[in-house]
């Protein structure tokens, strides 16, 4: 397989990066295109082997996979200026770009919109895709093994990409600013700062790999550390009085409605 990589921004290097890492593909076997010097001479830093074209349409002819790694107002132009190729996979990850903008100008392309998120960066990605209408099941698992090469990965029906925008693609803010909240919980209470950002960020960490590994509900496991009276059930009264969980849904609910919003604008 080769691919092309148009805008090597970091969330771009990090496709690369997984996908080289896995193995589904050989550095000499993608090119890059990139507007900017800097994040051309990054990315073929950070990836040893990769070679560089003049342009998009010189990195992107002899591919057999397009990642499409451009700001979202750039997506448009940029498939439409692929026309002239021979058939290519188009993965967008341009957030709010709906497949009802791109596959008119993808033509006889076929395309799959990406919703990934920052933490593909170290590996620990949460991915959901959609498939345009001629993208076959070949296509959604080749961007399927993609995806899961910096992360894990689901395929949805196309509406559920803006939910997916609003938890999982706008998510990680929410959970930097519960560390901060919670570290700063422990500063109150005598910690240093950096200690209590250390164990807030590895307490969330490891919570959260719990819940993966074992499969249980989060209530489960909330419910196995929290004994009648103690300091866990006191704790929590505290942040349901404070309307933790309400805030958080309607956080998701405003992002995701705002993912929508710019998807009609597209």
């Amino acid at each position: 397989m080769k691919i092309a990589c148009l805008g090597s921004g970091k969330m771009g290097t990090a496709l690369l990066k997984g996908i080289v890492a896995q193995g589904l593909c050989a550095p000499h076997d993608i090119t890059i295109s990139d507007s900017s010097p800097a994040a051309r001479a990054a990315a073929l830093a950070a990836i040893p082997g990769i070679l560089e074209a003049p342009d998009n349409l010189a990195a992107a002819l002899p591919a057999d996979v397009v990642l499409l790694c451009v700001k979202p107002a750039g997506i448009v132009p940029l498939i439409q200026s692929l026309h002239q190729l021979p058939s290519k996979l188009l993965i967008s990850i341009a957030a709010g770009i709906p497949l009802a903008a791109m596959d008119p100008a993808a033509d006889h392309h076929r395309v799959v919109r990406v919703m990934p998120n920052t933490p593909a960066l170290i590996g620990k990605g949460a991915s959901a895709f959609s498939p345009g209408r001629l993208a076959s099941p070949d296509d959604c698992a080749t961007a399927a093994s993609i995806l899961n090469a910096v992360g894990s990965v689901t395929q949805v029906p196309e509406p559920l990409l803006d939910a997916v925008t609003g938890l999982s693609g706008s998510g990680p803010a929410y959970v930097y600013t519960i560390i901060e909240a919670l570290a700063d919980g422990g500063v109150c209470e005598g910690l240093s700062k950096e200690q209590a950002l250390t164990l807030a960020a590895q307490t969330l960490a490891g919570a959260a790999e719990m819940v993966l590994q074992s499969g249980l509900h989060p209530a489960v496991l909330r419910d196995q550390v929290t004994s009648p009276g103690g300091t866990t059930i006191h704790g929590l009264a505290a942040l349901e009085s404070g309307g933790l969980r309400a805030a958080l849904i309607s956080g998701v609910r405003a992002a995701s409605l705002r993912a929508r919003e710019l998807g009609r604008l597209a």
